[in-house]
């Protein structure tokens, strides 16, 4: 599930060009998460979107379970988009800090584990707010000279505050 290899790197140290070619497809790789935060934070619905595959899954249901809520799964970069920025667009503002990327790729896919920091506070109440601390569990596919996330799973390791007033 985690991405819990004991080094970072799979290219041999003496292979430059690999070497760089792996480095290249980890920062690609980690920016896609970036963009899924940032997207969020900034309301840019474009942005946010160029994280996704056109296929792409997110299951926030391990994280949610944690303060009673059943979400669904949801299916496809539109539907992903769209519920997310229309539940926080104008009622929610967002932080999302991104650490401790472990990544491990295959060919054309990858996957990525992180800790990812989410601060979430009520626009018209910012007393009312929900930070979540979680464990990312990401599969990527290389799309042109990018990576896009085809499947996302959220768990939360704990949290402070009211989660079911920000998400409903």
């Amino acid at each position: 599930m985690y991405v819990t290899h004991d080094h970072a790197l799979a290219a041999p140290a003496h292979d430059t060009a690999a070497v760089a070619a792996e480095l290249r497809d980890r920062a690609e790789i980690t920016d896609a998460l970036y963009r899924f935060g940032l997207g969020q934070d900034l309301k840019d619905k474009d942005l946010f979107a160029s994280s996704f595959a056109a296929d792409a899954e997110l299951d926030f249901r391990p994280a949610a379970a944690k303060w009673g809520a059943r979400p669904p799964v949801m299916s496809g970069r539109d539907t992903i988009v769209t519920t997310i920025l229309a539940m926080f667009t104008g009622r929610v503002d967002t932080t999302h800090q991104v650490t401790n990327p472990r990544i491990t790729v295959d060919g054309d896919t990858a996957r990525l584990t992180a800790v990812v920091e989410a601060q979430h506070l009520l626009t018209a109440d910012p007393a009312t707010r929900a930070l979540l601390k979680n464990l990312y569990d990401v599969e990527l596919v290389r799309h042109g000279d990018r990576w896009v996330i085809r499947r996302l799973r959220i768990d939360n390791s704990w949290f402070t505050g009211e989660p079911a007033a920000i998400f409903g």
